[in-house]
């Protein structure tokens, strides 16, 4: 049997444990469930919020695809990618990745699988919002972001 990834761009926040519930919970064969949450950093008090942006559609697109190159590379039983945009402040949730698995590395590996292509593939912009009221310029891609991912290769 494939399994179907669960995924969703969306602007209001997501409850972590009761994505986890529902991706893992009466479900046999999964022994290892590896969660991650990626957070709006505050830049050391600079920063007040992000403004992402995404392709709708698209990104979507991308982030199936990328879902289940991790599903079937990993043997994962399920994953879930949830992406959130609009404006976000300093300290609130941006994105969660879970993904159940037999065993503990396949699940440790499927989420840094994806997690490694969503921030090089998947097309969502930021903008940063600093605490002085200024609007800064959209973020640069980072160097070390495709070093994670090309590492996969």
């Amino acid at each position: 049997m494939t399994t179907s990834p669960t995924i969703r761009v969306q602007r209001e926040d997501f409850d972590l444990q009761g994505e986890v519930d529902l991706l893992s919970k009466g479900k046999p064969g999964i022994g290892a469930v590896v969660t991650f949450s990626g957070l709006c950093r505050d830049e050391g008090g600079t920063l007040d919020a992000l403004e992402l942006e995404h392709y709708p559609g698209m990104a979507e697109a991308e982030m199936t695809r990328i879902a289940e190159m991790a599903i079937e590379r990993f043997k994962l039983n399920g994953l879930t990618a949830i992406h959130r945009y609009g404006k976000i402040a300093a300290g609130e949730n941006i994105v969660l990745v879970i993904a159940a698995a037999p065993h503990r590395q396949a699940a440790f590996d499927g989420a840094n699988f994806v997690m490694d292509f969503l921030k090089t593939s998947a097309p969502f912009w930021k903008k940063e919002h600093g605490k002085d009221g200024v609007e800064r310029q959209w973020v640069e891609a980072k160097g070390h972001d495709d070093a994670a991912r090309d590492k996969w290769k």
